[in-house]
């Protein structure tokens, strides 16, 4: 080897200083061979590319996949019409501690616009309305769920207006707190605090879904999964029709006929996912709902206004299911709670596949995107798993 390295050095140095033109031939070949390699070059970098992006779309979708789920608009720079300031303001409040009262407020947020296309740019949004008592405890998973999808949601919090807790500045949760009035379950005002929370959001018009959650929600699958379950034409309320007992029609009261008969009464979960038609519809309700005001004021209202109501009208487009998962098994009056120590792999698994429904008219084994009743100390808990189990964090 050192004999072959010696007479290839002595070759280069005994050649002349300004070696002569190679032939014509040999430039046509030496053309020809970068001409080649520069295109076998290009179509490595090319085919590196898509199998990168085809691993990170796979990965990405992976929960989502099985439904054939679109995915949700990603903002690209490109030119658009930008609404100017005010028009901005009165199209999405910045405000939503505002000073109406409740009677203002549902005036203003049954507003429909004759024109149904925006004057300027926009991706509709997922209104989540969180009915809570006070602090919401798992607040820092919804961060981890929420955080990449700026533009995409808007957020808002009915608590106990006595509560005065601070929420961290770098919380999705800060700043969303709307005007809110005292609620016990069972009561009517229960129901009250859910079309509060549905005219605030309204008077966004980029929302077009809306979802009612608790402190003690968590979310089983990530942003983007839940946003393709819920841009498409189905709503989700339970409704079903109730037998004589102690949670069926006892709740019913005969003054509320002829408006609301025995035979339109139903029952559902509290925890509805519905578009921004039905939302007018609630918030604008002067015929069904003032009967439950007048004479359900203790008759569990927030179960069986929108079941009956819907029931009435026969609303279209409703699937019957909640998408909550809930365990009723252990208590006929309350869900059961769940503590950190019962949070495992295998549970969460079960909440997020563990049993079968329609989606679009297709079988598909993801029925709920959120379930409940998660104590504070499942949060160490739901963090670990969360980017194992639940697609984020």
């Amino acid at each position: 080897m050192k004999s072959s390295r010696s007479s290839s050095y002595r070759q280069r140095t005994s050649s002349p200083l300004w070696p002569s033109p190679p032939s014509s031939s040999l430039t046509i070949k030496l053309l020809f061979a970068f001409f080649f390699l520069a295109i076998g070059f290009g179509l490595g970098i090319i085919k590196g590319h898509h199998i990168k992006s085809s691993t990170v779309s796979r990965s990405s979708s992976s929960s989502s996949s099985s439904l054939n789920l679109p995915a949700p608009p990603v903002k690209k720079a490109k030119p658009m019409i930008e609404a100017r300031a005010g028009f901005k303001r009165y199209m999405k409040p910045t405000d939503i501690m505002h000073g109406m009262s409740d009677g203002e407020l549902f005036w203003k947020a049954s507003m429909v616009p004759r024109i149904k296309k925006l004057p300027y740019h926009w991706f509709p949004k997922i209104a989540f309305l969180f009915l809570t008592k006070g602090e919401i405890p798992l607040a820092p998973l919804w961060d981890k769920f929420f955080k990449g999808h700026g533009g995409l949601y808007s957020i808002y919090v009915h608590s106990d207006p006595l509560f005065n807790g601070s929420v961290p500045i770098g919380s999705v949760f800060y700043g969303r707190r709307i005007r809110s009035k005292k609620t016990r379950w069972g009561h009517v005002n229960m129901m009250d605090a859910e079309i509060r929370l549905l005219a605030n959001a309204l008077l966004d018009f980029t929302n077009e879904r809306f979802i009612l959650l608790s402190e003690s929600h968590i979310p089983l699958f990530n942003f983007s999964t839940v946003y393709s379950y819920l841009m498409g034409p189905t709503i989700y309320i339970e409704s079903y029709n109730n037998m004589p007992g102690p949670t069926g029609r006892i709740h019913y009261r005969n003054k509320m006929g002829p408006v609301i008969r025995p035979e339109h009464w139903r029952k559902g979960s509290q925890w509805f996912d519905m578009d921004r038609k039905l939302a007018l519809e609630v918030i604008s309700d002067e015929k069904y709902y003032p009967e439950f005001r007048k004479h359900c004021k203790l008759c569990v209202a927030h179960e069986h206004y929108l079941p009956t109501m819907l029931n009435i009208n026969r609303w279209r487009n409703v699937e019957n299911r909640s998408l909550t998962w809930m365990n009723w098994s252990k208590n006929e009056y309350q869900p059961a709670r769940f503590s950190g120590d019962e949070v495992t792999i295998e549970f969460l698994k079960k909440l997020r596949h563990g049993r079968s429904c329609k989606y679009n008219s297709m079988e598909t084994r993801v029925c709920f995107l959120f379930a409940r009743k998660f104590l504070p100390n499942c949060l160490g808990r739901l963090l670990e798993l969360s980017p194992i189990i639940l697609g984020f964090g």
